[in-house]
C-alpha cells in the first residue's frame, strides 16, 4: 500500500484491540502511516461483534475501524511470538497498545525496563482504562462503564428521567483521538531531540477532559449540573423542537440570531418580550420560551425551516436518522461515504491540500499479511511454516 499521505514513511506497530486504539491507528493509516495490526491467534474480539458480518466473517464493528492496515496474527504470550515483535520494533516509529496493566512487563517488554534502551527512537503509545496507579489504577476500562463513573451519564437524559448512556461510544473515540494527537506531538518532538518517549491517555482522563461546560460551570459556581435533555445548560433556546414534520434543533447563540428566528417563524414580538431580551433572561424563562416556540413551530415544515434559517446564519438543523445522513447530498459531496470494491465505510474527516488522506485497502482478514510480514523480517519459508504449524503465527484458512 504505497502512499504519499502526510505520514508516509512512518511505521506503526498496532497491538490494540476493540475501539479506542484501532480508531486512532486508522486515523493515522488514512494519512499514510504504515500500520501493521498485530492480532492474537483468535483475532480482535470485535471481529465477532455482529451481525452484520462481511463475507469472511468479520463484523461491521471491526470493518469500520481497521482499514488501511496490514494484518499479522501472532501469539505474543509465547517467547517466539515476542521475538517476532522485537524484530518488528527494530525499524518501527511507534508502538501502540492497550494491554491490561503489567502485561508487557510480564513479557519482559516494559518500556522503561527494555524498550527505551533497545529502541531509543521508539514512541510507545499506551491506552488504558484508568492509568497504572492511583485508587483506580490497573482496573480495566470500558466505554459505557467510564461514561457512568466519569459523569457523562449523570448529565445525559431528560431532566425527570434516568441517567442515559450516550448513543455512540464517545469515551473510546475521544481517547483514540487523544492518543493519535499524542503520537503526532511525540513525532514532532522527536524530530528535534532524536528520542522517543512513552505517551499515555486513559478513558477516565479523556472523559473528564471533555465534560465541558458542565465541569467548568460546577468549578465556578459550586452548583452540581443537572440533566436537561436536549437543552443546553448555558444557552437558550438550544434544544430540539417539534414541527409539523420532523423535529428541528435550534442552537441560538446570540440576540441577533434570536431576532432572525422570531421573524422567520412569524413571532417577531418575542424579541421585545422582556423575558427573552437576552440569553440570561431566556435561560431564566426557558420553559415559557419553549412553550412559545412550540406554538409558533407546530404548523411549519421542519426541513424547510431549517434550510431557511441556515441561509440567514441561524444555527438550525432537522433531526435526521443515520440512513438519511449517509445518503444526504452534502455527505456525498464531502466524500464522507467511501465505496470501494468489497468495502463501504465513512470518509476521512481531515482535509489536506498537498498530502490528502486516502482509503487504499479494506480491513485485513485475520492474518492476511502474516507470511509477507514474517518474510520481510528475514524469516525463511521453513521457519514461517514451523511458526504456523506451532500456532505462534496464524494465516487465513487455505493460505
Amino acid at each position: 500500500m504505497t502512499t504519499t499521505g502526510a505520514l508516509a514513511g512512518i511505521r506503526i506497530v498496532d497491538l490494540t484491540r476493540v475501539l479506542g486504539g484501532p480508531y486512532a491507528t486508522q486515523m493515522l493509516a488514512d494519512h499514510g502511516a504504515e500500520v501493521i495490526k498485530v492480532e492474537p491467534p483468535d483475532g480482535d474480539e470485535t471481529r465477532g461483534w455482529g451481525p452484520p458480518f462481511r463475507e469472511d466473517g468479520a463484523a461491521s464493528y471491526f470493518v469500520g475501524i481497521n482499514r488501511n492496515k496490514r494484518g499479522l496474527a501472532l501469539d505474543l504470550s509465547r517467547p517466539a511470538g515476542r521475538e517476532v515483535l522485537l524484530r518488528l520494533l527494530a525499524d518501527a516509529d511507534v508502538l501502540v497498545e492497550n494491554f491490561k496493566t503489567g502485561t508487557l512487563e510480564k513479557w519482559d517488554l516494559g518500556y522503561h525496563e527494555v524498550l527505551k534502551g533497545r529502541f531509543p527512537r521508539l514512541i510507545h503509545a499506551r491506552i488504558s482504562g484508568f492509568g497504572d496507579d492511583g485508587p483506580l489504577g490497573g482496573y480495566p476500562g470500558y466505554d459505557a462503564v467510564v461514561q457512568a463513573m466519569a459523569g457523562v451519564m449523570s448529565i445525559n437524559g431528560d431532566a425527570d428521567g434516568e441517567p442515559v448512556r450516550a448513543g455512540v461510544p464517545i469515551v473510546d473515540i475521544a481517547t483514540g483521538m487523544n492518543i493519535a494527537a499524542a503520537i503526532l506531538m511525540a513525532l514532532i518532538e522527536r524530530s528535534r531531540s532524536g528520542l522517543g518517549q512513552k505517551v499515555e491517555t486513559t478513558l477516565y482522563d479523556s472523559t473528564i477532559a471533555f465534560l465541558h461546560p458542565h465541569a467548568a460551570n460546577y468549578l465556578m459556581s459550586g452548583r452540581p449540573p443537572r440533566r436537561t435533555g436536549n437543552a443546553h445548560a448555558n444557552i437558550a433556546p438550544y434544544d430540539a423542537f417539534p414541527t409539523a414534520t420532523v423535529p428541528v434543533f435550534l442552537a441560538i447563540g446570540n440576540d441577533r440570531q434570536f431576532a432572525r428566528l422570531a421573524a422567520e417563524i412569524g413571532a417577531p414580538t418575542l424579541v421585545a418580550d422582556p423575558r427573552f431580551r437576552s440569553n440570561a433572561e431566556r435561560l431564566k424563562h426557558r420553559d415559557e420560551l419553549r412553550e412559545a416556540l412550540i406554538g409558533a413551530l407546530r404548523l411549519l415544515d421542519g426541513r424547510g425551516l431549517a434550510a431557511r434559517l441556515l441561509e440567514q446564519g441561524v444555527p438550525a438543523g432537522a433531526v435526521e436518522d443515520i440512513p438519511a445522513v449517509l445518503d444526504h447530498p452534502h455527505t456525498r459531496h464531502r466524500g464522507m461515504v467511501v465505496e470501494e470494491p468489497g468495502y463501504r465505510g465513512t470518509g476521512i474527516p481531515v482535509r489536506m491540500t498537498r498530502t490528502p488522506g486516502s482509503v487504499r485497502a479494506g480491513p485485513p482478514r485475520l492474518g492476511a499479511d502474516t507470511r509477507a510480514v514474517l518474510a520481510a523480517l528475514g524469516y525463511g519459508e521453513a521457519e514461517i511454516a514451523a511458526m504456523i504449524e506451532a500456532g505462534i503465527a496464524v494465516v487465513p484458512p487455505g493460505d
